[in-house]
């Protein structure tokens, strides 16, 4: 199956400091791998009009039910998600994160997995910008991000 998660309304490459957040420049986001803090799946500028990324993964018969893995899929069973990882980028490429979102896979109920199994793709949509316009973090809950089948 593949995970397809759309990013709309992104931050900006600057982000402004304010009392709780010292503001970074030249932001980028992009899909963590598994147990690789800085290996990213198709990084993208924090002013991109939109951002996709796309990537494999299996569903599993598990203890507590179906099991989603796959290199960008992290946490054990039960407990499953998806970072995006915001951070800075140097000049020499060098990413340095600064803040997460997580999407949590437990999040996705029963019938829209079952869909996503049989039609092949499972599709998360969000905006990457939260209410005070900085790049979205923490947990990422419905309705903020809708997943589905198609």
């Amino acid at each position: 199956m593949q995970i397809r998660i759309e990013g709309r309304e992104l931050p900006g490459r600057t982000c402004a400091g304010g009392a709780d957040f010292p503001g970074y420049d030249n932001v980028h986001v992009g899909v963590q791998r598994r147990d690789r803090r800085d290996e990213l799946l198709d990084p993208h500028r924090g002013d991109a009009e939109s951002a996709t990324w796309t990537f494999e993964a299996v569903v599993l018969d598990g203890a507590n039910g179906r099991d989603v893995r796959g290199p960008y899929i992290q946490g054990g069973p039960g407990g499953r998600f998806i970072y995006l990882s915001w951070g800075t980028v140097a000049a020499d490429g060098a990413f340095t994160l600064f803040r997460r979102a997580k999407l949590f896979l437990a999040d996705v109920v029963p019938r829209v997995l079952a869909a996503a199994e049989r039609s092949g793709s499972l599709v998360a949509r969000l905006s990457l910008t939260d209410a005070k316009g900085r790049p979205v973090c923490a947990w990422v809950k419905p309705p903020e991000v809708v997943w589905s089948s198609a």
